[in-house]
């Protein structure tokens, strides 16, 4: 065996193909460092244009981690370009294992598609109650290929942006003021204008409660057992709940006060004899 030509072998190897190793790999390693700062300086000016309300969590999020990983993308294809293989093969082989794993993943492709949606168009923003996919909640992060909402029971509910950027979704808190709309029932044989006052004045009696749109008090239906008035309010949003439960309790007292009936649900059986 010539141990001579062996070493030579090496020293040639070294010289040549090791160092564009050495470089590639310097290079990988250097390209990464920058790419992992820039990515963090974007979500550092994120976070301070989120902290004065001029754009959302979700938008620099995204952005830093796509260009992340874009950019190391694009740093592996050069090093191995550089080393001189040929990147055909490895961009025909990513392009069938994409076809794969799109196949296998379809429902999360669509998820990914969907978020990307909802990214653009903003239908809600975190801290909106939200009522889509047959559930209510506070939305308290919006990822890429889920929405995480909190209920009123603190159960956390990921929806999947796919059926989000497709399906109806109500924002309840989008505008500043709700209206609280109200049904109260009352005899027939009871003053009906007399209840009407009433609801009046126990909505003017709760500062939450907003003077413009005034409160209402309407009949609203005859049903079967009693003449029903409608009592729409309206209060901003994060008073809603207080201003329901304040109002369904102190009309209760106050009809009670005054005489008013709330009538229980009746049904006359008249016995024909033949």
């Amino acid at each position: 065996m010539d141990w001579q030509n062996i070493w030579n072998t090496i020293q040639n190897w070294l010289t040549s193909t090791g160092i564009k190793i050495l470089v590639a790999l310097l290079l990988i390693v250097v390209s990464f460092a920058i790419i992992n700062k820039i990515a963090k300086q974007i979500e550092k000016k994120g976070k301070k244009l989120e902290e004065s309300k001029h754009v959302d969590k979700t938008v620099y999020r995204t952005l830093s981690n796509v260009l992340k990983v874009g950019l190391k993308v694009l740093v592996l294809l050069s090093a191995v370009a550089y080393l001189g293989i040929d990147t055909g093969a490895i961009t025909a082989l990513l392009a069938s294992l994409g076809v794969g794993v799109g196949l296998a993943v379809n429902g999360t492709l669509s998820n990914l598609a969907g978020g990307i949606l909802l990214l653009f168009t903003r239908p809600f923003k975190d801290g909106d109650y939200i009522s889509a996919n047959g559930y209510e909640g506070f939305v308290e992060d919006i990822f890429i290929c889920n929405t995480k909402i909190r209920t009123n029971d603190n159960k956390v509910v990921y929806l999947p942006n796919g059926k989000l950027s497709t399906g109806e979704i109500v924002n309840f808190t989008e505008n500043q003021t709700r209206r609280v709309d109200l049904t109260y029932s009352i005899a027939y044989s009871d003053d009906f204008e007399k209840a009407a006052e009433i609801v009046k004045q126990v909505a003017a009696a709760n500062p939450k409660i907003l003077k413009d749109p005034a409160p209402k008090a309407h009949i609203t239906a005859h049903s079967a057992s009693s003449i029903d008035l409608f009592c729409p309010v309206w209060c901003n949003k994060e008073d809603y709940w207080d201003v329901l439960f304040y109002m369904n309790e102190q009309v209760k007292k106050a009809f009670d006060e005054n005489g008013i009936t709330i009538p229980f649900g009746q049904l006359d059986v008249h016995v024909k004899n033949d």
